[in-house]
């Protein structure tokens, strides 16, 4: 990592962090792809097990984040795809800014992309499948900690893939083993939290943190090793 200060790390992180958001105004890439696309998945969980109400009920948690991932798959894939093919990432490289600050600039923006997306599905769940969280404090605490993590990794590997031709299929399975105890704490939490033993979920939350935490770290060690090879 270059030997930066925290004030030209945190401005660095800003300037990145505008860019992608700017990128997406202009683009619209998770309001007309990602977004129909993760609400789509909801409505055919719906149909699938509509049948019986109460699974419908018992498997929200997973469904939530099974949709999650999915839009993460998709919105990560675009976003870097428009990057190499646009010659963003060959920017970012020569442009002096931090490394350090360009992967937290980058998890940034995908965590705003990403809460947002989950903002509109937990409406959605709560409409299509009439669930209600009885733990909401929990319910909003999880998503922080999990989006952390999802972005922390999605910046990683998502600038590892960008520069190999088989990146569609190659980055969902490099990102799925990684994610895999994310996505397992969150939704034991959301269970809790649905179920009113939120004193459960709080320790699946610590858990949540403590991968954040390790994938933020080693983002921002490794980045710049992983921007030199893509």
């Amino acid at each position: 990592m270059s030997a930066g200060t925290p004030s030209t790390l945190f401005r660095d992180a800003a300037l990145v962090v505008g860019k992608d958001l700017r990128l997406e105004w202009r683009s619209r890439v998770i309001t007309s792809q990602v977004l129909p696309f993760a609400v789509l998945v909801l409505v055919l969980f719906a149909f699938a097990l509509d049948p019986d109400r109460r699974i419908l009920g018992e498997a929200t948690p997973g469904l939530f984040w099974l949709a999650v991932l999915f839009s993460t798959l998709l919105a990560l894939q675009r976003a870097f795809a428009v990057e190499a093919a646009d010659g963003v990432t060959d920017a970012l490289r020569l442009s002096g800014l931090d490394p350090a600050g360009i992967f937290l600039g980058k998890a940034a923006g995908i965590a705003v992309h990403l809460l947002a997306l989950e903002l509109v599905l937990g409406v959605g769940v709560t409409f299509f499948y009439g669930t209600t969280p009885h733990g909401p404090v929990l319910l909003v605490a999880t998503c922080l900690a999990a989006t952390a993590g999802l972005a922390a990794v999605g910046s990683l590997y998502g600038v590892l893939s960008a520069g190999m031709r088989a990146r569609d299929t190659l980055l969902p399975l490099l990102l799925l083993p990684v994610v895999a105890p994310v996505l397992i704490a969150a939704t034991q939490a959301f269970a809790a939290a649905y179920d009113r033993s939120s004193g459960e979920g709080w320790r699946w939350f610590g858990l949540l943190v403590v991968f954040a935490l390790l994938y933020l770290a080693i983002g921002i060690f490794a980045f710049e090793t992983l921007l030199e090879e893509s």
